[in-house]
């Protein structure tokens, strides 16, 4: 009994100590690690986010930018600091769910060394040309490739937007050929030149242009329309129910962070997301949030896992071959 006794007691410290942490934390700086350089989505939402869990934690955010290796270099950083909480990893598709597909090896394992922190959104991504293309909808662009395969840009071998549109290749029957860009302005400036036939763009980078009728925008790879741009169908509208897909992004942590303080990180993340500026730039530009905890973002990336890597497989999509 007193072994017993003492066993009980020790534990019961230890989740009191545990309390008590998280009660304290945080009383320091937090850092947020994004793995893409400054200006993009992924580093223009982490300040602005940043900023009110800052104010909310009362401590400041800093956003360190540890661009390289597809988010391979930011991801390892986090990976390897200290499970207390004042180290953040941006995350989104390609850290969470492609790399373990896209390499063969990674110096850590993202299923096994980071815990999910909560969604900061999902991006619609869209497949646009020219105004003067005479393809008039995706059914035209579809039949066209059949005779001649148009190529189509994308932001990154192996972003979001290439495997989408292999994947939308893969379960339409459209045959395209993929140009990689450095970012998906670089390749909307190319389409508008010129140079390019199409881009698959999500709605940060393409709204301002489809919007404006400064391309002609022949389907949406989300669910359901988009509230800005509500005249263009989804490819399940047009009878391809199984090609959805989304950009998305999120907060995680290193594994061992104690689940108090990954509450309170859950819930400054929300009120984050939740900001009335930053709700106005998701409707500005057609993101999607939602407002789930840890475990609810945990289960969507095991159904991302279920999905996406085995298809990547499949293609034959490499990064280090």
């Amino acid at each position: 009994m007193l072994g017993r006794r003492t066993l009980l007691t020790g534990i019961g410290g230890a989740t009191l100590a545990g309390i008590a942490r998280a009660q304290a934390f945080p009383d320091r700086p937090l850092r947020w690690i994004v793995g893409y350089p400054p200006g993009g989505a992924s580093d223009t939402f982490a300040r602005l986010i940043g900023s009110h869990i800052g104010a909310k934690l009362g401590q400041n955010v800093v956003v360190e930018n540890r661009p390289g290796g597809g988010a391979v270099v930011a991801s390892e950083a986090a990976a390897r600091s200290a499970p207390d909480g004042y180290t953040l990893l941006h995350v989104d598709n390609g850290i969470l769910v492609y790399n373990p597909a896209l390499y063969s090896r990674l110096p850590f394992d993202p299923d096994r060394d980071f815990q999910g922190v909560g969604f900061i959104g999902r991006f619609p991504l869209f497949l646009v040309v020219r105004p003067d293309n005479p393809v008039r909808d995706f059914a035209g662009f579809l039949a066209a490739s059949k005779t001649r395969p148009p190529n189509y840009g994308s932001p990154a071998v192996a972003s979001p937007h290439h495997l989408a549109m292999e994947m939308v290749k893969r379960r339409t029957g459209l045959e395209a050929t993929h140009v990689p860009y450095r970012g998906g302005p670089a390749a909307m400036q190319d389409l508008l030149a010129g140079n390019l036939e199409s881009v698959v763009i999500d709605c940060a980078s393409g709204i301002p242009f489809i919007t404006s009728g400064r391309v002609k925008t022949l389907c949406v790879f989300s669910e359901a329309r988009s509230p800005r741009a509500p005249d263009v169908p989804t490819l399940r509208e047009l009878g391809h129910a199984d090609a959805v897909a989304y950009g998305w992004q999120g907060m995680s942590v290193p594994a061992g962070v104690p689940a108090p303080i990954v509450a309170r990180l859950a819930e400054a993340l929300k009120a984050g997301v939740g900001a009335d500026d930053v709700q106005a730039r998701y409707r500005d530009l057609g993101i999607e949030s939602a407002p789930w905890s840890p475990a609810e973002f945990q289960d969507f990336v095991k159904r991302e896992n279920a999905e996406w890597r085995p298809l990547i497989r499949d293609l034959g999509i490499r990064l280090d071959s």
